[in-house]
């Protein structure tokens, strides 16, 4: 039997993390004031952090990674506008339609392996300037890609992809809700993506291990912009360095070790392409994030409830595949378990 105490091994997404004890007392501890009066010293030193980090001239503080691209979209662009993205986008497919209902905006969706572009595609999706037609505004590119299963962009990409838009006058928001798992699996800097982007979304929820929070930074304009755009939105905050606090500890504490989450996701994804009935390539692994096929026989949702029941969560997204993600609370010793324990399910379901 499987020691109780690492049930359930949660693989569900890595916005599962919980605050360390050491994470709760700088929460505990926090400097506080009222931010919406910007005068929140806690929030404040982590919007001069992200801002250093991205090398940007100023950033802002928002509640989760939507409201980070939400505020950045409705900053850049005017109702009316398009704006170009793949059509696996976060923002496109997990955030409720926003940039509609919120900023007026509609999309023009491009398609390409893994949930990346090129440049060659944004030139032909950019509109001619007809008022027939919607203006083409804004391109956005996220790193890592999510439904692409966590694939990196390489930089030179992201690169071409910002001069073809600065072609024809677009701007460019960097979805970056796992950029830090990007740049530590390429090893390239944050900055060195930001500098290509109009604007950057970094999350401290997801990987960075904090229990709320995302920022986003661009020029002092922008996040003009963007502080008015969050509080129409609701998202404006009073003692937030109590959470900000955490985001100061992940910051200083939970980069790096993101690598002992993409070694674990490659262990996993290992482990799951040599069990009967699943079908994986490990090599397409690259960070904390790993999609699998099942036998149609068999299906998502039905193998992830017997799971479940075995202690291992993970999430059904089609009727044949599996989504897993790796994160700080999931040690080597419970991706081993998780390997052992979806054999004997698969074998049972069979």
């Amino acid at each position: 039997m499987e020691p109780k105490e690492l049930f359930p091994i949660d693989l569900r997404s890595d916005t599962v993390t919980r605050p360390s004890a050491a994470m709760r007392r700088a929460m505990a501890e926090a400097e506080v004031g009222d931010d919406v009066f910007g005068d929140d010293p806690t929030v404040n030193h982590l919007q001069e952090r992200v801002a250093a980090l991205l090398e940007k001239e100023a950033s802002l503080y928002v509640a989760s990674g939507t409201m980070g691209n939400e505020v950045a979209i409705r900053a850049l662009t005017e109702p009316g506008d398009e704006i170009i993205l793949h059509r696996d986008s976060h923002v496109y497919v997990y955030e409720g339609g926003a940039p509609a209902l919120l900023s007026g905006c509609s999309f023009h969706l491009l398609d390409g392996a893994r949930g990346l572009f090129g440049d060659a595609d944004v030139h032909a999706a950019v509109r001619a300037d007809d008022e027939h037609m919607p203006r083409s505004r804004l391109v956005v590119v996220e790193n890592t890609q999510n439904r692409g299963g966590g694939a990196v962009w390489p930089l030179a990409q992201v690169a071409a992809v910002a001069r073809a838009a600065r072609a024809h006058d677009l701007r460019l928001h960097l979805d970056g809700a796992r950029l830090m798992n990007a740049c530590v699996a390429s090893g390239h800097a944050p900055a060195e993506y930001a500098r290509h982007a109009d604007t950057v979304s970094i999350c401290f929820s997801k990987g960075l291990g904090a229990p709320i929070g995302s920022a986003i930074a661009g020029t002092r304009e922008v996040i003009h912009r963007a502080r008015r755009a969050r509080k129409v939105f609701g998202g404006g905050m009073r003692q937030a360095g109590i959470i900000a606090a955490a985001a100061l500890y992940a910051l200083d504490h939970n980069i790096e070790r993101l690598a002992e989450d993409h070694a674990n996701a490659r262990r996993l994804a290992e482990g799951l392409a040599a069990t009967p009935g699943i079908t994986l390539d490990p090599a397409a692994v690259e960070t904390n994030i790993v999609y699998f096929d099942l036998d149609p026989a068999i299906g998502a949702e039905a193998f992830c409830r017997a799971l479940h029941d075995a202690g291992v969560w993970m999430l059904s997204v089609s009727a044949t595949r599996v989504r897993a993600v790796t994160h700080l609370d999931v040690s080597r010793a419970g991706i081993e378990q998780a390997i052992a324990i979806v054999g004997r399910t698969l074998r049972a379901l069979r």
